[in-house]
């Protein structure tokens, strides 16, 4: 039976108002994730931003097959933040024993940022609901966790920092007009993370809740001018979700097969589980 760790970093309160609006916590949305490819996996979701929540040993890492990274709201390089500190030693413990490690937006910055890259506020602000065009590299083309994934296509998405500089054993894998490093992989020590900026665990109706959990601070940036402008687009996407049919709304958002289809938005997960894991 294989054997997963989850780390989940974002803070008690904020995973309370996620349940509040009745969005799936980010830990438990990779657990789901997982289970769709791996049914009988062994799996531990850890809150390390709770003040209970205790560091891995590195035995206990060894014992691993892989380690999960879902989003987070914490910040990489707020290194004078004892949560943050926290992830930063268990991320360098699992490149130490080489456990192979995989997540998604938080999960890209940590990876790099451990192995001696540079994250910082993206100067355009917040990339928020969909990533749109997003295009692999030359090595992304080339790269086994983009096997079977158009070479442009769109992603669920929600971050404020970006990748500015890639450490040494870093490959940039993809990119957009808003975001220029999307996906990367990195190989440090003994081990390997591929990371992605983007979501593929999430689907309309998580991004529908999110956006829902966060609509004062999306209003605010300027995404939409009132209440009603955020639950009018809230109530199209989980239209959507539930009918995919909906070809007028499809149309509208321009949603397709690469947002809604999981053997395409999830292919990068499946291809470092066969890749990294299963192998």
């Amino acid at each position: 039976m294989l054997k997963f760790l989850i780390i989940d970093g974002y803070p008690k309160p904020n995973r309370e108002q996620f349940e509040l609006v009745g969005m799936t916590c980010a830990g438990q949305l990779y657990a789901n994730l997982l289970l769709l490819y791996v049914a009988d996996a062994e799996y531990k979701i850890l809150y390390i931003s709770d003040d209970a929540a205790e560091i891995p040993t590195e035995e206990e890492i060894r014992q691993y097959d892989g380690i999960l990274w879902p989003g987070c709201n914490l910040t990489v390089y707020h290194t004078d933040d004892q949560r943050v500190r926290k992830m930063i030693l268990i991320v360098d413990m699992a490149y130490q024993v080489g456990t192979p490690q995989f997540g998604s937006c938080w999960a890209a910055q940590i990876a790099i940022h451990v192995a001696g890259g540079e994250v910082k506020p993206n100067p355009k602000g917040r990339e928020m609901g969909v990533a749109r065009k997003i295009h692999l590299t030359p090595d992304g083309k080339d790269h086994p966790m983009y096997y079977g994934k158009p070479e442009v296509f769109d992603g669920f998405i929600s971050h404020d920092d970006e990748i500015i500089r890639l450490p040494d054993g870093a490959k940039w894998l993809a990119s957009n007009d808003f975001t220029r490093i999307q996906a990367v992989s990195v190989t440090y020590k003994n081990g390997n993370f591929w990371a992605i900026q983007y979501h593929p665990e999430y689907d309309l109706r998580e991004m529908a809740k999110l956006i829902v959990a966060r609509r004062e601070k999306l209003m605010c940036e300027g995404y939409f001018t009132s209440d009603d402008d955020v639950l009018a687009y809230v109530h199209d996407l989980e239209t959507i979700a539930q009918d995919p049919s909906r070809k007028d709304l499809r149309w509208k958002y321009a949603i397709d097969d690469d947002l809604l289809d999981d053997s395409i938005r999830q292919i990068e997960f499946m291809n470092w589980l066969n890749d990294q894991v299963l192998s």
